[in-house]
């Protein structure tokens, strides 16, 4: 199953991202702080989506509408009282094809999974809004995912196809994590 190769072909970038995402979200401190955290998430997810929008259609996701993406961040940057401008620079994955457009949006769906303990560590630390893009898709946040799963497995089912998914994965954990070191090195 290529999310499986996926997950554990990715463990690495996908904890040294967790790490420093999860560093700049523990200093944390006020809804401007948090609104400035968010910029980095509005500002890759939008350039991820706008990678994958050629290839990711209703006739490969068919639930690729209702899915949770960067118009969320933006509108809990706003209800934070914040805004998109100045944001940090991005570079999204390479993707030429339906299955690493797929590949990309794994990391993003992914990111899902993370969200409900992110909203209790912002919580702890007083901030109580802003939080629709890290709560996800609630209790459907399963099913969700599962769907996803057996779109991607079933557009990745040959080994030669598994190498290249499992590469866009990666660099798109890396691409990701460069977005933070670069504002974390300003």
């Amino acid at each position: 199953m290529l999310n499986q190769n996926i997950k554990e072909n990715t463990k690495e970038a996908h904890q040294t991202l967790e790490g420093v995402v999860v560093r700049q979200l523990k200093a944390v401190r006020s809804d401007a702080d948090y609104a400035e955290v968010l910029k980095n998430f509005y500002a890759y997810f939008n350039a991820v989506e706008k990678a994958i929008a050629p290839f990711i259609t209703s006739d490969v996701l068919p639930d690729y509408a209702e899915r949770r993406n960067s118009s969320y961040i933006k509108a809990d940057i706003e209800e934070l009282g914040g805004n998109i401008n100045d944001l940090p620079t991005t570079t999204a994955p390479a993707v030429s094809n339906t299955l690493e457009a797929l590949s990309a949006l794994y990391v993003l769906e992914g990111s899902i999974m993370g969200g409900p303990y992110i909203v209790q560590m912002l919580n702890k630390y007083g901030v109580m809004k802003g939080t629709s893009f890290f709560s996800g898709y609630g209790e459907n946040t399963g099913k969700m995912w599962s769907t996803f799963v057996d779109v991607l497995n079933k557009h990745g089912e040959g080994p030669d196809s598994q190498k290249r998914a499992i590469e866009v994965a990666n660099e798109t954990f890396a691409r990701f994590g460069d977005v933070f070191r670069s504002v974390t090195a300003e």
